[in-house]
């Protein structure tokens, strides 16, 4: 009988083996941007849902490396800390050794609201 941790490393490994590439260094990307926090809330800005979208291509002068571009929003056009937010966003992603840039689409179409939030944040901030 194979134990539940055994289990989970297979499983993990065989996933690991069915995924391109790219598909993996955006998942790499996501868990980048999740230790990015908003300054004046204590949540990540992924479960804030900030994040509207990643794509990774080949970088034309590196193609052993990726260009990353993230699609994101913020609470309000006028967020004082979103200079802050998009530099933190874009310095975790580049610390990746497999991206070779980072360029951040801030975009607010959709404008971002609370029903954006993750549940796991919800709770977090008591707002459930």
């Amino acid at each position: 009988m194979i134990d539940t941790e055994k289990q989970t490393q297979i499983s993990s490994q065989a996933d690991a083996q069915t995924k391109t590439p790219t598909e993996l260094l955006i998942e790499q990307v996501w868990a980048q941007l999740k230790l990015c926090y908003d300054p004046e809330i204590p949540v990540n800005i992924v479960d804030l849902g900030f994040i509207y979208g990643i794509e990774a291509q080949p970088a034309l002068e590196k193609p052993e490396k990726y260009d990353v571009n993230i699609r994101m929003t913020l609470t309000t056009p006028g967020c004082s800390m979103g200079g802050f937010i998009m530099e933190e966003a874009r310095n975790r992603v580049l610390s990746i050794p497999d991206v070779n840039d980072v360029k951040i689409d801030l975009v607010f179409d959709p404008p971002w609201d609370r029903s954006m939030i993750s549940m796991q944040a919800k709770l977090e901030l008591g707002i459930v």
